[in-house]
């Protein structure tokens, strides 16, 4: 199923709706992994088989920040816009194109580690979703606890795998968000957010989610910097038809709870300023409805992986560096395979990004990297997102992001949590109460 050079891609047939078949559901856990990622490594042995993932107790460790189990290895080699040529074929467009736009731009490859590990229970909840959960248009039905979709038939599959990944039912994580222009970086955000994933939590059941109104992820979110933003809230529920979805916010000048219009899709994202979209937090956190999603088979590329060095920085500035993208020295780069979906903007729809491709990670669902082109065909942003070993969860978790616009020269870094006590730490289910306008009447300050 995986292929090594840019070129080779699988094109994958079938009914993108229904569930798959008992046979096919009897890999997971033996040639392919519980969450359906081959087990088996490359052919070169560059990509190791997966063994079960990290789930030693990380040196350093306290819930809510943790080591870096591979603090002592050194890189395999380094891409510099001198040899691009030579690994072009594992890198996508985007990050092609930062050699051409940046001269010192480079990327450090280290070997593959596949840390990626779960609770047996959202093991064995990840295959019966394989043979009962479907996708009816563009919303999913008839899951819980698990990956909904380990054997992807269609690209929007693969999609809600990444929004429904798992990374724990409810926890909490502090960040900064940083604006990198050449000659300065700015803060632009620094968060308290509080997140639950409803269909992971221990009473969730498959019924709960065949309706479109469903909530799949609740998020309040409070700013306690830069001074000119403290105060400011912002509270969504995310459903499974995004018709439904709610999003408010409380900005403390105005001392009131304000109904978002439209918390989707192309629409400036407050949290990150404006900088980026709604759809472009932490690669994708959008609507299906306005695209055309197309599976085009896996890829061995290189993507940030493993990047636990974040979070032990002595500060974000280390890692912000003096660039327009992050201090190359931070950021680990390593060898996977990856789902690749494109997705095209659908007839009669309007989108800023007519046509984006995503790259998924077959291990843990995550979509690690993107590239978005704009509507007069030019190659816009490129993005990456890195995930952090927590085996207390056990997860490999999705976090330090960073977009590049190719065409302005600047870029936004989030997630950045060097020194914070409370860098990702898991809390038992929060009410109801946690979230939505009444939660951000509590906390607003005043």
């Amino acid at each position: 199923m995986s292929c090594g050079v840019a070129a080779c891609f699988a094109v994958f047939i079938g009914s993108a709706n229904a569930a798959v078949t008992a046979e096919e559901a009897a890999k997971l856990g033996t040639e392919l992994t519980p969450f359906g990622a081959e087990r088996a490594g490359n052919r070169d042995g560059s990509i190791p088989a997966w063994n079960g993932g990290y789930t030693s107790a990380l040196p350093n460790a306290v819930n809510g920040s943790r080591g870096d189990p591979f603090k002592d290895e050194k890189p395999l080699f380094t891409i510099t816009a001198s040899n691009v040529g030579e690994y072009a074929d594992k890198l996508n467009d985007g990050q092609v194109a930062m050699f051409k736009k940046f001269a010192d731009y480079r990327i450090n490859v280290y070997p593959t580690h596949r840390t990626a590990s779960a609770p047996q229970a959202v093991y064995a909840n990840t295959a019966w979703n394989a043979v009962h959960a479907t996708l009816d248009g563009d919303v999913p039905r008839g899951f819980a606890g698990g990956i909904p979709f380990p054997i992807p038939k269609s690209g929007a599959q693969v999609m809600w795998n990444h929004l429904l990944r798992w990374r724990g039912a409810s926890f909490v994580i502090q960040g900064a968000g940083y604006q990198q222009l050449p000659s300065k970086k700015v803060l632009v955000s620094e968060t308290r957010i509080n997140f639950q994933f409803p269909s992971y939590l221990k009473d969730a059941k498959p019924e709960q989610f065949n309706d479109g109104k469903a909530v799949y992820r609740q998020m309040a979110g409070f700013l306690v910097g830069p001074p000119s933003r403290a105060g400011e809230g912002i509270s969504s529920f995310y459903a499974l038809d995004s018709a439904n979805d709610q999003a408010w916010t409380y900005l403390p000048g105005q001392r009131r709870v304000r109904k978002l219009p439209n918390p989707c899709c192309d629409t400036p994202s407050s949290s990150a300023a404006g900088l980026t979209t709604t759809d472009e937090l932490q690669i994708w956190e959008g609507t299906l409805t306005r695209f055309n999603w197309k599976l085009l088979g896996k890829k061995e590329i290189y993507v940030p992986y493993n990047g636990n060095a974040f979070m032990g920085a002595k500060s974000n500035e280390e890692i912000l560096g003096d660039k327009v993208y992050a201090n190359p020295d931070y950021v680990r780069w390593e060898l996977h395979r990856m789902w690749v979906v494109e997705a095209t903007l659908r007839d009669g729809e309007r989108h800023a990004a007519v046509k984006s491709r995503y790259y998924c990670d077959e291990d843990t669902w995550g979509c690690q990297l993107a590239d978005r082109w704009d509507n007069r065909g030019q190659l816009w942003r490129t993005f990456w997102m890195s995930n952090i070993v927590a085996p207390e969860i056990p997860a490999v978790v999705n976090l330090t992001w960073q977009f590049t616009d190719l065409l302005a020269g600047v870029g936004y870094m989030s997630d950045l949590m060097a020194g914070k006590s409370n860098q990702y730490a898991l809390k038992p289910s929060y009410p109801a109460s946690e979230f939505g306008p009444d939660a951000l009447t509590r906390s607003g300050v005043r």
